[in-house]
């Protein structure tokens, strides 16, 4: 029987949930506080992530940030453009017993999760891939599916380029989530005195105006959280948000200075879909 989770908290945690409908694809009520937390920690701490992946917890605080957007081990989840696969490592092997996970992004954008899951087949069960943004006929996910849509450091590149996409994004996502689901989304942070064209060649937004994107799409905003805050970041570098690591675009130039300083400093909404 294939095991979601590692520790031995989570085995307990699973030995309680089987008294009370757990394993039956659905949980039957909402965990929440420190036994949602507990879970989402075994799967962090499962044994295959990518040390790499590992090392940027101090700055991506995955168990707070999974547990501040309610995320539940019987959830349809939906991330959008996963990237290197740093959350897929985690939501797959997570969501594996009793929930979905949906990779959604270009064919090449899901590359690093193709990879992860093909080394792991047996930790992360089935993972759905669909495009995003979708043209007609591409694979999608069905729209009024999932309980919850996560998008971590990917607004800016929607509104980065000639043709802005923004709009269109937050509409798909809207269509993908359930009445009553939630968007999480954590983005690079820009001061809102900043002036307005940075968020053209940053990789900085502000927070207004995500919160106008989501809102324009039909979206309610639930909470912010500074979880993923970083004071030491003024968000005005010369290479912009790329300065700082993981990328240190800079390479030598200053590299301890924006190695002191860490990751980007990042707002993380919650939004909701209107019942």
């Amino acid at each position: 029987m294939r095991m979601l989770i590692a520790g031995a908290a989570g085995l307990a945690m699973l030995g309680l949930g089987a008294c009370n409908g757990y394993g039956t694809g659905d949980l039957g009520r909402t965990l929440a506080g420190a036994v949602l937390e507990d879970l989402i920690r075994d799967a962090v701490g499962m044994e295959f992530r990518d040390e790499g992946f590992v090392a940027r917890d101090r700055y991506r605080h995955p168990v707070e940030t999974l547990a501040f957007f309610g995320v539940q081990p019987d959830d349809t989840v939906v991330e959008i453009w996963p990237g290197g696969g740093y959350y897929a490592q985690i939501l797959a092997p997570y969501l594996a017993r009793e929930g979905t996970y949906y990779a959604v992004a270009s064919e090449r954008g899901l590359t690093g999760v193709r990879n992860f899951v093909s080394a792991h087949p047996d930790a992360v069960g089935t993972v759905n891939y669909a495009r995003f943004p979708a043209a007609a006929g591409e694979p999608m996910v069905p729209a009024g599916s999932a309980d919850v849509v996560l998008t971590f450091r990917n607004v800016h590149n929607w509104e980065m380029g000639e043709t802005p996409f923004g709009a269109e994004a937050f509409a798909q996502m809207y269509a993908m989530l359930k009445p009553g689901g939630t968007l999480g989304v954590v983005e690079h942070r820009l001061p809102e005195d900043a002036p307005a064209e940075r968020e053209a060649v940053s990789g900085y937004m502000k927070t207004s105006s995500v919160i106008a994107m989501a809102e324009a799409a039909g979206f309610e905003l639930v909470e912010a959280s500074e979880i993923n805050a970083n004071p030491n970041d003024s968000a005005d570098w010369p290479e912009g948000v790329w300065t700082l690591p993981p990328v240190l675009r800079l390479g030598d130039t200053d590299r301890e200075r924006y190695l002191a300083i860490g990751e980007s400093d990042r707002m993380t909404l919650k939004f909701r879909k209107p019942s």
